[in-house]
């Protein structure tokens, strides 16, 4: 497959693994995290982690959008379905994370409420425009990549006066939540471990560019290397990394430069500049309330704003106490540490966010990890 197979090639995989091994210096602790989840599923399906020498660690970190929404989010969407009878549309994995009292979207459907997966956010709009008898909620999750199509739906449902149409916004920021683990103190308190770099994250770098990362090299003395998806691209931003770290550098650079410019999607960063606008605060799930890492809907767009249309209110609700999931998102624990993993925990019947999609670094490691650790153990 053109453009896809050279990027998976097992030779070039282990030529930069070479390279890696003979950079490395025995003596230096190299501890990265890849932010994104989509890095995570990567590293953990292509076997890359086992390719690196025993002092080069990688950290799984909070970038799966649906590992850190957080309870009481899909408690409000829930609430809407079941109570309030509307029509609640949504991302496929967002139907399995867990809530409060044993439920989940998808065990709400099964309990009488009208929930829909949808592959779009437009998906959503036309349902309402084909049942206007209906209140439809569309519940928007992700970061800034999923953002734009949200703001498009917006924009447009409010130019096409569907009133019976809002969204229940829980995009979340990238950078904001990267400050938070650097120098929160709440992250301290729930504990946090040493980061010499990051692997910048791939698809959200084409919407905001790798600018907005500067910062983190220039203010914390962190490099930042983008990098594609392919198991070639991670080892290269990993050998890159590798790099700066053994010449005391720390800047941006940027591995996955056939998509990722340094000023992003300008068209697309001013529609969502349009829609939307910063909360003060955002609850992330495991990492706790984050300033200004999440957005809202601006007053202008109020009629399609459902917080404010069904009157919602917020509240936090604890995870499960034996879920590690809190923990795994700030890489302080792996997934096999959890009591619950790959037992009452699995992707069929989920305990915690990390369990539910193929990004999530607990779902991971179930899919490609798990019998290693047998294997390990037996030794």
């Amino acid at each position: 497959m053109k453009y896809i197979d050279e990027f998976r090639d097992g030779d070039g995989a282990r030529h930069i693994a070479a390279n890696i091994a003979a950079e490395v210096r025995p003596d230096v602790a190299y501890n990265f995290m890849e932010f994104c989840g989509g890095h995570t599923h990567a590293i953990s399906r292509y076997g890359i982690a086992d390719m690196l020498p025993a002092n080069v660690r990688m950290i799984h970190g909070p970038g799966c959008p649906v590992c850190v929404l957080p309870i009481g989010r899909v408690d409000l969407a829930i609430r809407l379905a079941l109570e309030q009878g509307v029509m609640l549309c949504t991302y496929g994995d967002t139907m399995r994370v867990p809530a409060s009292d044993g439920l989940s979207l998808i065990k709400a459907k099964a309990r009488g409420a009208d929930i829909r997966m949808v592959y779009s956010a437009a998906d959503a709009l036309k349902l309402a425009e084909q049942n206007p008898d209906r209140e439809v909620v569309f519940f928007a999750i992700g970061f800034e990549t999923t953002t734009p199509p949200t703001a498009l739906v917006i924009r447009d449902a409010a130019a096409r006066a569907v009133k019976n149409f809002s969204v229940l916004c829980c995009h979340v920021l990238t950078p904001a939540a990267i400050t938070h683990i650097l120098e929160a103190a709440e992250a301290r308190q729930l504990g946090t471990v040493p980061i010499d770099g990051f692997i910048g994250p791939a698809h959200v770098s084409i919407i905001i560019g790798s600018k907005p990362y500067e910062a983190f090299a220039h203010t914390y003395h962190k490099p930042v290397v983008i990098t594609g998806f392919e198991p070639l691209d991670v080892m290269q931003g990993i050998l890159m990394l590798v790099r700066q770290v053994n010449a005391g550098r720390a800047v941006v650079e940027n591995e996955f430069s056939r998509v990722v410019t340094r000023d992003g999607n300008l068209a697309a960063q001013n529609l969502v500049s349009q829609v939307f606008e910063l909360r003060e605060s955002f609850e992330w799930r495991g990492l706790g309330e984050v300033p200004y890492s999440a957005l809202k809907i601006r007053p202008a767009f109020a009629a399609w704003d459902a917080e404010r249309k069904f009157d919602l209110h917020y509240t936090r609700v604890p995870d499960h106490k034996q879920c590690e999931c809190g923990a795994i998102l700030r890489g302080v624990k792996h997934p096999q540490d959890c009591k619950l993993f790959g037992t009452v925990c699995t992707p069929e019947s989920p305990m915690g966010s990390c369990m539910v999609s193929n990004e999530g670094a607990c779902a991971a490691h179930y899919s490609y990890g798990r019998f290693r650790d047998i294997a390990v153990v037996a030794a």
